[in-house]
C-alpha cells in the first residue's frame, strides 16, 4: 500500500477523532491531516489541497457528511470517501453510496477502524490500477501514432518512388 496517500480525518468528537488519527498513523499511513468540523476541511480543499480519501463522520457540528462530500468532490471529483459514523440508518448508508462514497463503516465495536485501514487499502489499489492504466493508455497512444507516422512516410516514399519523383 502507498503509505503516502493524502488521508484527511474529519471527525468533529475529540476522543475519537485522536483514536482515528493515532491508529491509522500507528499503520505507518504518513500523510494523515485532520480536521474537526466540514468548513475546516473545506478550506483546506479550497486552498488546493486534494486529499486522496477522506474519512469523516456523517454528522459534523457544522454540517452533514454527505454536504462535505458533495462540496469536496466539486474540486476533487478523484477523492475517495469513507464514512465512519456511528448513524445506523440504512437509508442514511444508501445515500452516502449513492453520493458518491466509497464505503460506510458504523462505528459499532473495536474492529471499525481495522476495516476503515482495509477500505483504504482497498483504494490505494484502486488508485494504483487507475495510474497504471493511464500510462498503458498513453504509452499505446504514442505507439499508435508512431506506427501512423510510419506508415505515411513509407506511403510517401513510395508514392515519389513510383512516380519518379525521388532524386
Amino acid at each position: 500500500m502507498n503509505k503516502n496517500l493524502l488521508i484527511y480525518v474529519v471527525e468533529d468528537n475529540k476522543l475519537y477523532h485522536k483514536l482515528v488519527v493515532d491508529f491509522l498513523q500507528k499503520q505507518g499511513l504518513k500523510n494523515v491531516k485532520s480536521f474537526y468540523n466540514g468548513k475546516d476541511c473545506l478550506n483546506a480543499i479550497k486552498s488546493g489541497e486534494r486529499p486522496d480519501i477522506v474519512v469523516q463522520d456523517y454528522h459534523l457540528e457544522d454540517s452533514t457528511g454527505i454536504a462535505v462530500l458533495q462540496a469536496v468532490k466539486k474540486r476533487s471529483k478523484n477523492s475517495e470517501f469513507i464514512f465512519l459514523t456511528s448513524n445506523e440508518d440504512m437509508e442514511v448508508a444508501v445515500n452516502s453510496i449513492k453520493y458518491g462514497a466509497f464505503d460506510y463503516i458504523i462505528k459499532d465495536n473495536d474492529i471499525a477502524l481495522k476495516k476503515v485501514y482495509n477500505k483504504i487499502g482497498k483504494i490505494a489499489k484502486m488508485l494504483e490500477l487507475e495510474k497504471r492504466n493511464r500510462f498503458i493508455r498513453n504509452a499505446m497512444i504514442v505507439t499508435f501514432v508512431v506506427l501512423v507516422a510510419i506508415v505515411i512516410f513509407v506511403a510517401l516514399h513510395e508514392f515519389f518512388n513510383l512516380f519518379g519523383l525521388q532524386k
